[in-house]
């Protein structure tokens, strides 16, 4: 990222010719030296050299001795110095020197679809330690069956010089847990208030609690502990101290550490005896200008974006992250699935080379990556699932990694998905981008007593998450599946400067990087500067825990958290018709104990009265619950949930009706043209040779009707003259037929009937598109918003009347394409400054239409790479889809509008009405208003 070789961005394919275990000779290299002085307090301590992660491998020296290697991209590596550094005394500095290595044979098990980016990306520490100090401890808490009574267990083990060991049997190990809701943030309190169990040593065990284990084990129990969970992320403050013969503290360790308790049952993974369902992101570590390295900022806006759109599960895609996400994850309450560094996608493309995890040399490797994940982080509350890495077949050396986990920690579940989510080194059926009916099929499956849970499903890569509400439809109604996580959380666009100066977001290629995978890089509900995608509020929607729904005049209002009662949020209503406010309040709802419900009956509402009373085409009810305190995570009164029901309407509607005169229309052809007007009130002209209007200026039984027939023919074919046109061409791909009615009050109905040919492939969009002035910049509609939506993507968008200029309808996605668009769109209207402009609606029986109004028209979104090289056109390009295809999403790469939201190519009828707008005109008037009907 500062300019030395440069980032690389492939799927699949290694970004080297695979030849394991070699790599190329031409391998990029980064020299680094800094110095240090040690302090004088530190004399007579041993020194640690401690470093993060390292991408991919490095040698270090201090002084010119060199101090060890390492690899792996994604885990610490440290060595002690001691013996290399000056004196603490001396005011020689001590040199630091580290040699990175681009590519290693490390490299082979770290394919993961992301930016390859080398060099030092985690902090680097320089540790002072005592001569006898504790090297590592594993907190561990097992329950009873009523979760009242934990038994507290923490291994603990310690270093020495060889020649201190005879002083070791003299030392004690002690530790201590406190509850933090007992401690001040004062730096005088007083640890004693908070104290909740001090822990004793057990006798050694006869059997090691894992290989090499040479520690203490101490214990203790807690009555009534205070369990963490999502939902209630409760922590514990851990200390372990060391001490001599004398009583003097030695050393003391301490760490964040909850209690809770994760088992599998059948077909359901269980948190604290609960099914608790995983509302997922995978998440790669991404900075758009410091690539792979972190900064806690950035952790913390990731998580408080999560919470505040309902996400309570991230999967580490696919690695060991940087160990302070943990410490955040356990305090803001994100299950997490922990995944080794090991992916080898790459070598299902090469029939020479067997993938790693059959090759018994790679064995050794592979382990060591699951062992450091576990020890490093197996302290953390959050963590409930390990997994053995990513899309690296399956083999004998994934059985060797998933036992040696079982073996060293019982307390967590297993995931893999590589061998086809099946295998028996998964405790979880984990499936990626697999259709709902399929896995509804796994969940039935009598044979199958694991649970479903998505690994990865919905690829989120630019205007994407079609369908999503299918697969929640099936994970909130089917017994065996508990949740997954959406591919994935944020693009990974990097920040690169144009030749002319413009900053972008740059993805695979940009840098000249081959091989690459352009913009498969883009997948995420966010963009790199974390701005959220317009699917953020589908996914919030599903994602919610508080449920609403109706059926037979009934409310139901459902508490889906698993531990949380309602205690803590408002409830609100509000009733629109017509997209107008006819009332809202609070509503009253007793606090539900979690997994209850309470039923409203409509009829006993606040808002009956309204509803029965007013006359409209439709009405609808809004509920919204919203937090009454302020959490870690959002402000009071942040909205947590909300649901938008149609009320039927049996009262009828009355259409007001529209007053015409009886003055006549006039019609006059000019050349091509054809001049309707009435009295210069208004003139409208008519391209005869098109069908299609050329101006409409604005200078009731009467009427004038145009008929136009359109063919679509293959581009590379002429066009025929007229006489050929007498009837439709055999190479005719489409026909339609417009009727085109002019009222003398201005009003126009447009009627179509479009027919493709039989043998066409599904269609894109069926409807209308014209160009509109570009000062008709300001936006109104009456349908579903106010954000991007579209057919299979609609969920969340309520049906209300909105506003935006046609500048805040585009949607920046970093590749551009179809963007902008509004479901199920009653009327919309495009005025100028003055209030001048045009109204147009669906007309008939014609169904609500998906809407677009863009500078950038369907060709120039298709031209441009980036959008920054996107150019305005001239005018403002309107889309008036009667049925407009699905957006898609179950993945990127194949066929996946499901069959519903499909366009066969089969015939078509629709009619819209357009409108000239007054300053003083009403769109929700004209709404409401009825044409006269013509004989």
């Amino acid at each position: 990222m500062h300019g030395f070789d440069r980032p690389i961005y492939t799927n699949i394919t290694y970004p080297f010719p695979i030849n394991p275990p070699f790599v190329p000779t031409d391998n990029p290299t980064g020299c680094y030296r800094t110095v240090f002085h040690i302090p004088k307090e530190w004399k007579g301590r041993r020194i640690l050299l401690h470093f993060e992660a390292v991408d991919s491998a490095f040698f270090a020296w201090v002084n010119g001795v060199p101090i060890g290697y390492s690899q792996d991209s994604r885990l610490p590596a440290e060595f002690e110095v001691t013996d290399c550094c000056h004196p603490c005394d001396s005011d020689k500095e001590n040199v630091l020197a580290v040699q990175v290595m681009r590519w290693s044979d490390g490299s082979y098990l770290e394919d993961q679809d992301h930016w390859r980016l080398s060099g030092i990306h985690r902090d680097v520490l320089l540790l002072s330690k005592p001569q006898i100090f504790i090297t590592d401890y594993f907190f561990k808490a097992t329950m009873d069956e009523n979760f009242s009574l934990a038994d507290i267990e923490v291994e603990v083990e310690i270093d020495s010089h060889k020649q201190d060991w005879e002083h070791v049997s003299t030392l004690s190990i002690e530790a201590a847990l406190y509850d933090n809701s007992g401690l001040s943030n004062s730096l005088d309190a007083d640890l004693s208030s908070a104290n909740v169990v001090n822990l004793k040593p057990k006798p050694k065990p006869t059997r090691s609690p894992c290989l090499g284990f040479h520690g203490y084990v101490l214990g203790g129990k807690i009555e009534n502990p205070k369990l963490w969970s999502s939902e209630h992320p409760n922590l514990y403050t851990l200390v372990v101290l060391l001490k001599d013969a004398m009583g003097k503290l030695i050393e003391c360790e301490s760490c964040q550490v909850g209690i809770r308790n994760v088992v599998l049952a059948h077909k359901q993974m269980l948190v604290n005896g609960c099914p608790v369902v995983l509302r997922g992101v995978n998440r790669h570590e991404h900075h758009p200008r410091l690539g792979k390295t972190n900064i806690e900022a950035c952790m913390i806006k990731d998580l408080i974006l999560m919470r505040q759109n309902n996400i309570n599960a991230v999967r580490n895609s696919h690695y060991p992250q940087h160990s302070r996400w943990y410490e955040l994850c356990d305090i803001f309450g994100l299950y997490v699935i922990d995944e080794a560094n090991i992916e080898t996608h790459g070598f299902d493309e090469n029939s020479h080379f067997k993938h790693p995890t059959l090759e018994p040399i790679w064995a050794n490797a592979m382990l060591d990556r699951v062992v450091g994940m576990v020890e490093r982080d197996k302290n953390h509350a959050c963590i409930i699932v390990w997994s053995l890495g990513n899309e690296s077949s399956y083999g004998p050396n994934h059985s060797s990694m998933s036992r040696w986990i079982r073996e060293r920690d019982p307390t967590r579940l297993l995931h893999y998905e590589g061998g086809g989510s099946r295998t028996s080194s998964t405790d979880i059926v984990c499936p990626m981008y697999m259709r709902v009916w399929d896995i509804i099929k796994i969940a039935k499956d009598p044979s199958e007593t694991r649970p479903l849970i998505l690994c990865e499903y919905s690829h989120a890569m630019g205007n994407s998450n079609g369908n999503i509400d299918a697969y929640w439809m099936a994970i909130d109604s089917t017994f065996g599946l508990q949740g997954g996580f959406i591919w994935d959380w944020v693009d990974q666009g990097l920040l690169k400067e144009d030749s002319d100066g413009s900053k972008f977001w740059a993805y695979g290629g940009d840098f000249g990087d081959t091989p690459n995978d352009s913009n498969f890089c883009l997948n995420g509900i966010v963009w790199p500067d974390r701005t959220i995608h317009p699917a953020v509020h589908e996914v919030k929607y599903l994602y919610q825990p508080i449920k609403i729904s109706s059926a037979d005049n009934i409310l139901k209002i459902k508490n889906g958290h698993f531990f949380e009662t309602t205690e803590a949020l408002d409830f609100s209503w509000v009733l629109q018709g017509d997209g107008c406010v006819l009332g809202s309040g609070s509503l009253n709802v007793p606090t539900l104990a979690p997994q209850t419900s309470h039923l409203i009956n409509m009829e006993s509402s606040p808002w009956f009265s309204l509803w029965s009373t007013y006359a409209a085409k439709e009405v609808f009810l809004s509920v919204n619950v919203k937090q009454r305190y302020q959490t870690r995570w959002a402000k009071d009164g942040h909205l947590l949930a909300s649901a938008q029901l149609c009320l039927p309407q049996e009262n009828g509607f009355v259409p007001h009706a529209i007053a015409f005169s009886s003055s006549p229309l006039a019609c006059e052809r000019t050349g091509d043209s054809v001049i309707i007007s009435k009295n210069n009130a208004w003139k409208i002209k008519v391209n005869s040779q098109l069908g299609t209007i050329d101006s409409w200026k604005e200078l009731p039984d009467n009427t004038v009707e145009l008929s136009t027939v359109y063919y679509g023919l293959p581009g590379n074919l002429p066009k025929p003259d007229d006489a050929a046109l007498s009837q439709a061409p055999e190479s005719t791909l489409f026909q339609v037929n417009m009727l085109c009615r002019i009222y003398e009050s201005g009003n126009m109905v447009l009627e179509y009937e479009a027919n493709p040919r039989a043998d066409l492939p599904p269609l894109p969009r069926v409807g209308v598109v014209f160009n509109a002035e570009k000062s008709l910049s300001h936006v109104t509609w009456y349908g579903r918003g106010p954000f991007e939506c579209y057919p299979d993507r609609k969920a969340a968008a309520h049906v209300g009347v909105y506003e935006s200029s046609v500048e805040d309808l585009h949607v920046p996605y970093i590749a551009p394409g179809e963007c902008g668009g509004r479901a199920d769109v009653r009327w919309m209207a495009l005025r100028n400054a003055d209030g001048l402009g045009l109204y147009a609606s669906v007309h008939g029986e014609s169904p609500p239409m998906q809407m677009s109004a863009s500078y950038y028209g369907t060709a120039e979104l298709d031209r441009a790479t980036h959008v920054h090289k996107l150019v305005k056109g001239d005018g403002i390009e309107v889309h008036l889809d009667h049925k407009h295809m699905g957006l898609g999403g179950d993945d990127s790469w194949s066929p996946c509008v499901h069959e519903q939201y499909m366009l066969p190519p089969t015939r078509y009828t629709f009619s819209m009405r357009l409108c000239p707008l007054l300053p003083s005109s009403s769109c929700h008037d004209i709404y409401k208003s009825q044409l006269p009907q013509v004989k």
